[in-house]
């Protein structure tokens, strides 16, 4: 791989302000993988989830779910450790406009009627992460010097 781009992928200069959003991104994703990948959290697995986004229109429901979910759990390890952010933080935005679009929109804004501003937060944090990078208290922060 071009060591300019491999540098450029890993170096930032957020600082701790990135840690600080990385910290509960990475929890948050983390746990959303894990209920759609293993049924934990009260999740209902790769097989429910699967069948669910079936039946929302998300075909193959099964491939759909494995897809999300480790997005979600491999990608809030990464950015939690500060591994390949920026990547990983794009999947994750990618993966919560598509979380919006194909499932809260509809419902307007707010949680508590399902709507999308908490995956709109997550699209923010993630997005933010994407540009920023992990910041100097990192893994990235490290194999970047």
């Amino acid at each position: 791989m071009n060591k300019t781009l491999f540098h450029r992928i890993l170096s930032s200069n957020a600082g701790i302000a990135a840690l600080i959003l990385r910290i509960p991104v990475g929890i948050i994703l983390i746990a959303h993988g894990a209920q759609k990948l293993f049924g934990a959290f009260g999740g209902y697995g790769l097989e429910g989830t699967g069948q669910w986004m079936a039946s929302i229109g998300l075909e193959p429901g099964y491939l759909m779910a494995l897809m999300a979910g480790s997005a979600e759990f491999f990608g809030g390890i990464a950015l939690l450790v500060g591994l390949l952010t920026r990547p990983a933080a794009l999947v994750c935005a990618v993966t919560m406009v598509v979380a919006i679009l194909a499932v809260h929109i509809g419902n307007g804004l707010f949680l508590s009627n399902g709507g999308y501003e908490f995956g709109l937060a997550l699209l923010a944090a993630t997005a933010s992460l994407a540009f920023s990078g992990a910041g100097s208290h990192s893994i990235d922060g490290l194999l970047s010097r």
